[in-house]
């Protein structure tokens, strides 16, 4: 069974309802996102950090997959498919997806200031100052922030070196380091890159350009990769 493997960005969840903080001004639901998202932004105000995760995650807890979520899950009966996500919600697991490696955390994930080892499923969608892990310290939302290490990026970059065929989804590859796994595509690997945007380079031959958005584009792509089966 060939290796598909995915990478998806906020564009594949815009579609469910899920803002981004990219799409206009630069505002995440109206904080700038060195307040929200930042280490600085933590240090400076931690009430207001939990009260913004607190919110998204409410929101996330009202959601729904797409049919772009629920398509690319549909091609696991076909395809060995990894999907390597930058999103925070858990939209692809709801879908059906069983192999998701999230680049930059989980909203539902909460862990420790001392110990980013212990990492817990979140209760609910409330995550209150005076919250500790086992060891004592308060507990922080489970996100990579601007400024923080991507843990995960070495796995993703195993499993885009491993993939049969790649697929970009939602994502413009203008976020680092993410957008750098198309460096790691096997020569002669067939790419799919669907966005409604046109790319901000152009594509060579083993590319496939879908300007779709999400939902629209992944169900070109399963037409496309059926005959491959």
């Amino acid at each position: 069974m060939k290796k598909l493997v995915v990478l998806s960005g906020a564009g594949m969840s815009a579609e469910s309802g899920i803002k981004t903080f990219r799409d206009h001004d630069g505002l995440w639901e109206n904080h700038d996102v060195t307040q929200v998202a930042s280490p600085e932004g933590w240090a400076a105000d931690p009430h207001l950090v939990l009260e913004f995760y607190n919110q998204r995650r409410k929101q996330l807890y009202e959601t729904r997959p797409n049919e772009g979520h629920v398509g690319l899950a549909e091609l696991e009966n076909f395809f060995d498919v990894h999907v390597i996500t930058q999103n925070i919600d858990d939209l692809h697991e709801q879908a059906g997806s069983s192999k998701v490696l999230h680049l930059h955390g989980e909203l539902k994930k909460v862990r420790s200031t001392v110990d980013e080892s212990l990492v817990y499923e979140l209760e609910g969608w409330q995550l209150n100052w005076g919250d500790k892990c086992e060891k004592g310290s308060q507990l922080r939302p489970h996100i990579v922030w601007f400024g923080e290490a991507v843990p995960a990026i070495e796995p993703a970059i195993e499993l885009t070196q491993q993939a049969d065929i790649f697929v970009v989804v939602g994502t413009s590859l203008n976020v680092y380091p993410a957008a750098g796994l198309l460096n790691y595509v096997s020569r002669g690997v067939p790419i799919y890159l669907i966005d409604p945007a046109q790319p901000m380079f152009t594509p060579s031959s083993n590319i496939t350009f879908i300007q779709e958005k999400a939902t629209t584009g992944v169900k070109k792509l399963i037409n496309m990769l059926k005959p491959q089966q």
